[in-house]
């Protein structure tokens, strides 16, 4: 052979390899062994082959086809299944290629994504200050004897620089899973797994420091009249790049078949001054993520932030006040205008208001499961709701103030009077003012001395209020300020 043919062999060789490299069947690498795959939907499948080749994918008694178009992009849906606990194979195929992924189970699938606190992970618990009331290992018991044969997990790491989503897959709990995985998210599938008694499937992608603006796509961000104007040529909203954790942490998971999602965000935010309008720009994502998903009813659950003492952040750039956070979490109260969201109140939830990371992501994976559990999953027994401001009424020095989502009745949890009531008159000045309890759904307020003739109350509205307040089930009232309602 002359070396003019070896040469040509050898091009001809290399052209070959790069077109079968080309044409590979591939699927993106949220499909794993151990997947849980979304109930009672149309499920996604999607991925790479080539171009015009015939993709077939089964499972179970289902057998669907597509064919892949041009660019090698072939996608699919299999019927809605109902779930299932037994381990079963998906088979998907091109040709004599094959793709194959064991022990995949039939169930109900989230999303646990934000900042910090939802970060907070299950085998990082000797970083964190451990509870002050009840058992003071009780994340670490949670995470040594973890007992959750019906939850798969899929952590997605705290990594930029790679083109695929960056995570090792889809595994059963275990020590070495749970270790990465948000806590408050695992306690929340963890209960949704014992009560619903189906395979739960868990996707915790959170980044700590992280503004929601981050969260958010670029052209849904762009779009919007409000912030669009103030991205600059480079994607930046006052200093913030739009989408940069969403392109990488979220848009490859798009569109992985979910039923919905679990948020906890927003100290960034506040942190950078970024008080009152924080709520069009969590409705924003949430808008945004639902589009992406194709249901404009995805459920959506977050957590209101917890009692800290901002305004002693010093070196922050931004200086913040006593009443920065309650104006936050009003931004946040008044996120739940958009269907199928909830709140979770967390003013209970603190022992250190220096320690930005309260330690209770147990009570607050509950909390969120009580959402999901009524509001998605429709048990009418649950409440999942605190005490909610409903209307007020003032009687010469006298304000009663009367509450919905009271479960009953309203109490104190400590047996004590409820604390944290504040009234102000004319002037709009607030005064620490004295509260009873005085029917199931009641509260009277008075401060006879400071303010004779009351015209507005606020409740928990301080940076460091820790209320009493709660309804029968022992949730906490949600924090609320009447001047703020004018």
């Amino acid at each position: 052979m002359t070396m003019m043919k070896r040469v040509a062999m050898i091009v001809i060789g290399l052209l070959m390899g790069t077109l079968t490299a080309f044409g590979q069947l591939s699927m993106p690498n949220i499909f794993d062994d151990d997947m849980v795959l979304q109930q009672g939907k149309k499920v996604a499948l999607w991925g790479e082959a080539r171009p015009g080749a015939k993709v077939t994918a089964r499972f179970a008694d289902q057998r669907v086809s597509a064919v892949a178009d041009a660019e090698g992009k072939w996608s699919l849906h299999l019927a809605e299944m109902t779930a299932s606990a037994e381990p079963r194979t998906l088979v998907v195929s091109s040709g004599r290629e094959k793709l194959t992924y064991n022990n995949v189970l039939v169930g109900e699938v989230w999303l646990a994504s934000g900042q910090s606190n939802m970060e907070y992970s299950m085998g990082n618990h000797n970083h964190y200050v451990r509870p002050a009331r009840g058992d003071r290992d009780i994340l670490m018991k949670a995470y040594y004897e973890a007992d959750a044969p019906l939850v798969r997990v899929l952590y997605v790491s705290r990594n930029m620089g790679v083109d695929t989503l960056p995570t090792n897959g889809w595994h059963p709990v275990g020590r070495e899973s749970l270790r990465p995985v948000s806590a408050a998210g695992y306690f929340f599938a963890k209960e949704l797994a014992d009560s619903l008694k189906v395979p739960i499937g868990l996707i915790s992608s959170s980044w700590g420091g992280t503004p929601v603006e981050e969260w958010t796509p670029r052209e849904a961000f762009c779009a919007s009249e409000q912030f669009g104007p103030k991205v600059d040529e480079r994607g930046f909203f006052e200093g913030v790049k739009v989408a940069y954790r969403y392109d990488k942490l979220i848009a490859p998971l798009v569109p992985y078949t979910l039923r919905g999602f679990v948020w906890y965000n927003g100290e960034q935010n506040l942190i950078t001054g970024d008080t009152d309008v924080y709520a069009p720009k969590q409705m924003l994502m949430v808008e945004s993520w639902r589009e992406l998903w194709n249901d404009k009813q995805m459920p959506f659950y977050y957590v209101q932030l917890a009692p800290y003492a901002y305004s002693q952040r010093r070196s922050d750039a931004v200086l913040k006040y006593w009443d920065a956070l309650p104006r936050f979490r009003d931004a946040q109260t008044a996120a739940m205008a958009q269907p199928h969201t909830g709140m979770v109140v967390t003013t209970d939830l603190v022992d250190d208001l220096t320690d930005i990371h309260p330690p209770y992501k147990w009570v607050v994976g509950h909390r969120l499961a009580l959402w999901a559990l009524s509001d998605t999953y429709g048990y009418e027994h649950l409440v999942a709701q605190g005490p909610t401001y409903a209307n007020m009424t003032i009687e010469g020095n006298k304000v009663v103030v009367e509450f919905t989502n009271v479960a009953e009745e309203l109490r104190t949890a400590d047996g004590k009077a409820p604390t944290w009531f504040r009234v102000a008159g004319a002037d709009c000045r607030f005064y620490d003012a004295t509260a009873r309890l005085v029917a199931p759904n009641r509260v009277e307020i008075t401060a006879p001395q400071r303010v004779p003739k009351p015209l507005y109350v606020s409740f928990g509205w301080d940076e460091i209020a820790t209320p009493n307040l709660v309804g029968g089930t022992g949730l906490p009232a949600v924090p609320f300020n009447t001047l703020q309602m004018k």
